[in-house]
């Protein structure tokens, strides 16, 4: 629900991480958007849009796997509401690329079997929350503060780059999830990593390299006198939960997770969440008096 009272309507697309190793970001967005009245159909027959790999073999490729559900949304007349950023960045490439090349946008469309005109908006529920839902909107129905939290947002790669696809925010200094948290209560802190590299690509086949970006970003938010970093994306939230180096870690949130506990999701359910986490996040949240 917009703030001048609009119904909200998007088809969702979860894509392969949050039907998998990201459940409770698919959860956790559910919640959102149902507390907020953003009313959600899951695209029926969805595929996987070729992230990380598919589209680094083939540009056919790279353009088909996204058009085939962009094509699909396209005959259902709706905009597609995404949570992962590495789809949200291959829904938004395929859409510029298509729109620009005629040639490619008839040759997609002959090997996905259906029209496709690029028609079809893509947005990050970063987007549809904070500038469609709006802050104010939100603040309202904010049931459980998360105030006294320290919190610093990573928005890693695929979010904000490159900017004249992606149309996000500032590509060296976004401040969305900045604003939503703050809106939220908590106290979000200025850092020197919010858009750095976290190696998602390269998270099986050089651990090494992922090691080295993940203990950069990690020693960052401690330097920045954080107690949790907040992400939206699960190739980062994967990379950030898994490979840092011990004794001393950082609890990583998905921005959702965080939102739906303050607009009044039961506790349980936040529990049950936090259980996914390789990195104990409870401790941060039991200590602000959250769950």
């Amino acid at each position: 629900m917009t703030e001048t009272g609009q119904k909200l309507q998007y088809l969702y697309y979860p894509g392969c991480s949050l039907e998998s190793l990201a459940k409770e970001y698919d959860q956790s967005v559910r919640a959102c958007a149902e507390m907020l009245g953003v009313d959600l159909t899951e695209l029926e027959d969805w595929s996987c849009c070729g992230a990380s790999s598919g589209h680094c073999t083939n540009r056919k490729l790279a353009a088909a796997l996204p058009a085939r559900n962009l094509a699909m949304a396209e005959q259902q007349g709706q905009d597609i509401a995404v949570a992962c950023a590495a789809c949200f960045l291959r829904f938004k490439q395929t859409t510029h690329d298509l729109r620009n090349d005629d040639a490619l946008r008839e040759e997609t469309a002959k090997a996905i079997g259906l029209p496709f005109e690029a028609k079809v908006e893509v947005r990050h529920f970063l987007d549809v929350f904070v500038r469609q839902v709006g802050l104010d909107e939100i603040k309202k129905r904010v049931k459980k503060p998360l105030d006294g939290m320290r919190l610093v947002c990573y928005y890693g790669c695929y979010l904000v780059r490159p900017p004249e696809v992606t149309q996000f925010d500032d590509p060296e200094n976004p401040t969305i999830m900045d604003e939503l948290l703050t809106a939220l209560g908590a106290e979000t802190l200025r850092w020197t990593h919010k858009v750095e590299c976290c190696g998602g690509n390269l998270m099986l086949s050089r651990s090494d390299i992922v090691g080295k970006l993940v203990d950069d970003i990690s020693q960052a938010a401690r330097e920045a006198g954080a107690e949790a970093i907040v992400t939206a994306c699960p190739l980062c939230e994967a990379n950030l939960d898994t490979r840092q180096p011990g004794p001393e870690t950082m609890p990583v949130f998905y921005f959702s997770e965080l939102m739906a506990l303050a607009l009044g999701v039961e506790p349980a359910t936040v529990k049950s969440w936090m259980k996914r986490h390789v990195l104990s996040a409870s401790g941060v949240l039991s200590g602000h008096s959250l769950i």
